[in-house]
């Protein structure tokens, strides 16, 4: 008596004579366009007769009655308000949340219940608060750790929703606890095994928990431990892309840009720079990719930050950032004791007569372009940086930069970034134009490119000593 009492509201929205599969069936169509859900919600007994069928049906048995239910609910909620609030009045998370634990091995029908919760939180924040509570941290867990990806992307839907939605800062400090970041840590091994960064939800709670956020570090400690990991490379493989993408939107929190440091630092220590890859990133090794993101971290750190950091130091004497604080922590050093440790770039290496794939007392490059990625880091640097020019020649790092104005096969664009990064050095500083003059007037080196950054040599009448000056011809 119990089923049919559940049952008939839903015939009669169809046909009296339908069985309950073509019945829902029926519904699952009608619910399919704005008209037709407006239509269902007129009808106030359907959707809490969909929830009474959900908790009526035992799962497994009655499992394909209960996905096609949870599709027209799902359907049913999509963009219509009052189906909305009707599932929240009539506790469909709490039902929801029971039949996804009854079946919390069933990817199909996991899938339709996120999908469902989904569609409720997308708009209103008590419908955000009233699934959060009912799902965190528990049942959110329980279904991360499914690690598939057709239920990860429905649920960083919801958890990024209910973030971002303003609902109560509550949520927002949950999903950034130890709990929380549990949560997300599955979610990112989930993606990282299907090896794309572009997993559209993921990529926005990362956005705004590590790269907005300080999160970062507590996150990727909490996917390894000692030894570097795939997912760990993966995640920094994620924060570079967006960290790329949103360069003059946000700046890289202190405290994550200083972790990023000390990855690279660690990666570079257990890396012996034999076991070298030929292929740009990623290149599959879990170290040499925390290396090189992490390299690419701190370059995009240093650019995206240096007129407004330069801007605010000008302003206020004790100005800093993520540039200053980096460099503080010995960052050109760093760089400039990996550049002369390295072999010579294919170019020179011709000049030397040494073939490109001779044994050399330089060791090679890790990936397809980590000598550009230096160089890059130090020009960005050195960009309106008198400190930081004046660093690099004292460490007798100009004719080492200057090397590095030429083409490599193993570094694109090293020829574009290694000119950058000179005229940066020489703009505005008299002693490291000397330094460069002189080197070109002794035969030291043969910086024809220093035309292409506008500047040539010529000697002082004054005081018969090489000058670097403009190149008007």
């Amino acid at each position: 008596m119990e089923a049919e009492q559940v049952i008939q509201p839903l015939l009669r929205a169809s046909n009296p004579s339908h069985s309950l599969e073509e019945c829902l069936q029926f519904l699952i169509e009608a619910s399919k366009t704005d008209s037709g859900r407006s239509d269902l919600a007129s009808k106030a007994d359907i959707l809490p007769s969909l929830l009474a069928l959900l908790r009526l049906l035992p799962y497994p048995s009655s499992r394909h009655h209960l996905n096609l239910s949870l599709k027209v609910l799902r359907n049913l909620c999509a963009g219509e308000t009052r189906n909305q609030e009707a599932f929240v009045d009539q506790n469909g998370s709490l039902v929801i949340s029971e039949l996804l634990d009854s079946a919390i091995g069933d990817v199909e029908t996991v899938r339709f219940g996120l999908q469902v919760l989904a569609n409720v939180v997308v708009m209103g924040e008590n419908r955000q608060r009233n699934v959060w509570l009912q799902f965190f941290p528990e049942s959110f867990l329980a279904i991360s750790q499914l690690r598939r990806r057709e239920t990860c992307d429905p649920l960083c839907m919801i958890m990024y929703v209910c973030y971002d939605g303003g609902s109560s800062s509550e949520i927002a400090s949950q999903l950034c606890s130890n709990e929380g970041l549990n949560i997300i840590a599955e979610t990112v091994r989930t993606s990282s095994s299907g090896g794309s960064v572009e997993d559209y939800w993921l990529k926005l709670l990362v956005s705004r928990l590590c790269v907005e956020g300080d999160s970062f570090p507590a996150l990727f400690s909490k996917l390894g431990n000692e030894t570097f990991t795939i997912e760990q490379a993966f995640l920094l493989r994620m924060f570079s892309d967006i960290a790329n993408e949103r360069l003059k939107e946000v700046s890289i929190p202190n405290t994550t840009a200083h972790f990023v440091l000390g990855l690279l630092r660690q990666s570079l220590e257990v890396f012996d720079f034999v076991s070298a890859e030929r292929s740009e990133l990623p290149t599959g090794s879990a170290v040499i990719d925390v290396i090189g993101y992490s390299l690419v971290i701190v370059r995009d750190a240093c650019a995206g930050g240096s007129l407004e950091e330069l801007k605010n130091a000008n302003n206020h004497s004790g100005g800093g950032g993520n540039v200053e604080m980096l460099l503080s922590s010995g960052l050109i050093e760093l760089l400039l004791d990996l550049l002369r440790k390295l072999e010579p770039p294919t170019t020179i290496k011709k000049a030397l007569k040494q073939s490109p794939s001779s044994s050399s007392s330089g060791k090679p490059c890790p990936y397809r372009g980590f000598r550009r990625d230096i160089v890059a880091v130090i020009g960005n640097c050195a960009y309106k940086r008198k400190e930081v020019q004046d660093e690099i020649r004292e460490r007798d790092g100009l004719f080492l930069m200057l090397q590095q104005c030429v083409t490599d096969d193993e570094n694109p664009f090293l020829r574009e970034w290694g000119l950058w990064g000179v005229r940066n050095l020489l703009e505005g500083n008299e002693e490291n134009q000397k330094v460069v003059a002189e080197l070109e007037m002794q035969g030291s080196v043969d910086v024809p490119q220093l035309r292409e950054i506008g500047l040539r040599v010529e000697i002082d009448p004054i005081t018969s000593r090489p000058k670097l000056v403009n190149d008007t011809t």
